[in-house]
């Protein structure tokens, strides 16, 4: 798989964080930016009680798409859930899309 440099990556967070009127995308990539592993179900836990009204299969998608369109997240598959995490290698650039917004 061919890496993402680093102006694309920082376009397509921009453009992503642009488009997220709630700020629930912003906290869940804040979440991430903490260097912890998270389940689908932790993530909606953890929004549900931060007050934003999300359901599930929501939120799986939005995990999903940070995955696949912005290329930041990694995956590891262990027992019955995956685990999402944020690849080592995007934490500066996330962070610094992430103070702008």
């Amino acid at each position: 798989m061919i890496p993402l440099n680093e102006t694309l990556v920082r376009e397509r967070l921009e453009k992503y964080l642009s488009r997220d009127s709630s700020g629930v995308r912003k906290k869940v990539l804040e979440l991430f930016l903490n260097g912890e592993k998270f389940t689908t179900e932790e993530i909606f836990n953890h929004l549900r009680k931060e007050g934003f009204g999300v359901n599930y299969r929501g939120v799986s998608a939005m995990v999903g798409l940070m995955n696949t369109r912005l290329g930041i997240l990694r995956i590891d598959v262990g027992g019955e859930h995956n685990l999402y995490s944020l690849k080592e290698s995007h934490r500066k650039i996330l962070k610094s899309v992430l103070e702008r917004f």
